[in-house]
């Protein structure tokens, strides 16, 4: 799914009648009863949702005005928040350490498939009886792990 990137305006943009956000020289202010109250660069989207996401803890806002203020989607403010709640300091500075990595095909699984791919199986049947996915397949293709036999038997 494409990212929706945050709209940031020069001109402040109430997010509610006492909170308000404004763009200057590269950078983003938000106000509450017109004092200044935290700021990010404006390409930095994980200060973004660490900042609207204390807003929204914090009461003075809630997620739909994230949403309508920014013209962002709800799941990622929803995704944002709860990874906030999660750990409120780091969450959403982590990084994401599942990218790339099946977890499905390790060991006797691994084995069983590339046995099934040696016999001319396709993969749709091998993830069927396998419980997995037909993209867990492709993947471990993809990257090596394992090897599409060229006959058939």
């Amino acid at each position: 799914m494409q990212l929706l990137l945050p709209i940031f305006t020069t001109d402040v943009t109430l997010i509610t009648p006492s909170l308000g956000v404004a763009e200057h020289d590269g950078f983003v202010y938000y106000v509450h009863n017109g004092v200044p109250i935290n700021t990010h660069h404006k390409d930095d989207i994980k200060s973004f949702r660490y900042i609207t996401s204390m807003l929204i803890d914090l009461g003075r806002c809630s997620q739909s005005d994230i949403v309508r203020a920014f013209h962002v989607s709800t799941d990622s403010v929803s995704r944002a928040f709860k990874r906030y709640k999660q750990k409120p300091e780091t969450g959403l500075f982590d990084t994401d350490k599942r990218h790339g990595v099946s977890h499905k095909l390790f060991g006797d699984r691994l084995e069983r498939i590339q046995k099934m791919l040696d016999k001319g199986m396709s993969n749709y049947g091998i993830a069927k009886k396998e419980n997995i996915s037909e993209g867990s397949i492709r993947y471990a293709l993809k990257i090596g792990k394992l090897k599409k036999n060229s006959t058939t038997n």
